[in-house]
């Protein structure tokens, strides 16, 4: 059952699979509000919705326009579809004019958030959590927060909100989230019995939809495991209703606010403009891009950006993408190895047609799979065809800073036109020393990496770290290999970005 899932996840990106979810969650509403299970009538929440995203959708144009940045439709729907689910809905038809106002007011605030107050093109708040804190503050008009208040609901929220944290694999920021959360109601609610406390929380609160659609907002989240956990905390904590911040009492939307502030100060800052240099095909369908910023980008060898590519006829995977590094901190420029298919998607059809000259949007640095800081700890990179983007960025440093390591390459495709930076790991052979073994599959007598070749080229396998880097499904593979070995779990790192597909 859970390849099936992940099969499914890895076909979809990120913001797709959390704007599909959205506009179910929203046609569920509609349908529970003609049955009576919800206290608004199926055109209210329809229009509501409708309206939104269109307000939403003309202000990012105009604020995208203004700014002179590419304009991201998917988040513009995204964030309207969250106020829909969270801003009680107008009322039928236009016989709301308060109502139309506030989400009116809701929507251009949530855009302008992401434009005005950016910091060096990287937007601070979550949209959606802004635009209803400056509405209840200036005009008293706050969000109810009804899709968690619904148990029949609930099922959904929580079956969805499950794929977006497994497709993200941010169950470490959400879990944290929960037991703060949890233990805050039940502190603030010292007269209750703490049963019942979760109980409600869980049943008839936001808390399901708020920890997987708003809390993990890429954007807004710490990039390592241990900011996330704090910043989780810090969330949790103050999401009870009971909690003051100042002469204010929280709310869900207040705790993801200071929660943002927290992400701001320890995260990566800014996004950089960069400007195509050139292009070469290293290997077959494999092209490599080599980028010049206009301002210096501060990474660790394995780390991921997100790269934003205006283009027309967005298809439906849009116009975002994650994708390693594949330069070296050493180099004066930014670098990205991407394979090609056919059919290739819109934005690699345009990513593939740029010209010298021409300029991306990079962003969200973040990633843990870089190498360990002890200069003695004995290391095994596995690679699978395109996964080998970060060990040429690993690799590169190493030989640049002159640093030996004991560092083990297996290198698998499925053709030999298929090896790429070949160069460059026959120079780490001579400058550091590391051992490279090339396996070609899909030819006459085609080898498989497996336990008994690890244990042959590696005895010593069980002294040393383990990098995994290619599709999902091999390097689940090759985790349970190397369990099956007696390999701690704490000496495999697996390459991992949000929205892989």
């Amino acid at each position: 059952m859970l390849n099936f899932v992940d099969r499914f996840l890895n076909n979809i990106t990120m913001y797709r699979l959390v704007m599909y979810y959205l506009m179910i969650l929203v046609a569920i509403a509609a349908v529970f509000g003609a049955i009576g299970w919800l206290p608004y009538s199926p055109t209210a929440i329809l229009f509501s919705a409708c309206f939104l995203t269109v307000v939403a959708w003309v202000s990012n144009g105009i604020f995208a326009y203004i700014f002179k940045v590419p304009q991201n439709s998917e988040s513009a729907y995204i964030t309207a579809l969250i106020l829909a689910l969270i801003i009680s809905p107008a009322g039928s038809g236009l016989t709301s004019v308060s109502g139309i106002i506030f989400l009116t007011w809701a929507a251009v605030l949530a855009m302008a958030s992401k434009y005005v107050l950016a910091l060096d093109k990287k937007h601070v708040f979550n949209p959606a959590a802004f635009a209803v804190a400056v509405t209840a503050l200036a005009f008293g008009e706050t969000a109810s927060w009804w899709v968690g208040g619904n148990v029949p609901m609930m099922a959904f929220v929580i079956i969805g909100g499950l794929l977006i944290l497994r497709k993200i694999q941010r169950f470490d920021l959400a879990l944290t989230f929960f037991a703060f959360a949890l233990a805050s109601d039940i502190v603030t609610h010292a007269a209750f019995d703490p049963a019942s406390t979760i109980q409600k929380a869980l049943l008839h609160t936001p808390l399901f939809f708020f920890a997987s659609v708003m809390l993990t907002e890429p954007l807004t989240t710490p990039p390592t495991r241990k900011w996330r956990m704090i910043y989780g905390a810090i969330v949790g904590t103050l999401f009870s209703p009971f909690i003051a911040i100042g002469p204010i009492n929280s709310s869900p939307e207040l705790a993801l606010l200071v929660g943002n502030l927290f992400s701001y100060i320890v995260s990566p800052k800014g996004k950089r403009v960069l400007t195509l240099k050139g292009k070469e095909v290293v290997s077959n369908d494999i092209y490599h891009f080599t980028f010049t910023s206009d301002k210096k980008l501060v990474f660790r060898p394995g780390q991921y950006l997100e790269w934003t590519l205006g283009h027309d006829k967005v298809d439906g995977r849009g116009n975002r993408r994650y994708f390693t590094i594949a330069s070296s901190p050493t180099e004066d420029t930014l670098q990205l190895g991407v394979k090609f298919y056919d059919p290739s998607s819109s934005f690699k059809k345009k990513l593939l047609s740029l010209q010298p000259g021409d300029t991306i949007v990079a962003g969200q640095l973040a990633g843990e799979f870089t190498l360990s800081k002890d200069p003695a700890q004995k290391l095994v990179f596995i690679a699978g065809g395109i996964g080998i983007t970060p060990f040429r960025s690993m690799v590169k440093d190493l030989i640049d800073r002159r640093e030996k390591r004991d560092v083990v390459l297996f290198y698998s495709n499925r053709t030999t036109k298929e090896i790429a930076y070949h160069a460059l790991f026959d120079e780490a052979a001579k400058k550091i020393g590391m051992r490279t073994d090339y396996i070609v599959t899909d030819v006459p007598n085609g080898e498989r990496l497996t336990a008994d070749a690890i244990k042959k080229e590696v005895p010593d396998y069980t002294e040393r770290m383990f990098y995994l880097s290619g599709t999902h499904a091999m390097t689940n593979a090759f985790k349970k290999t190397l369990r099956e070995m007696g390999v701690p779990r704490t000496h495999i790192k697996t390459d991992f970005f949000p929205g892989f597909a």
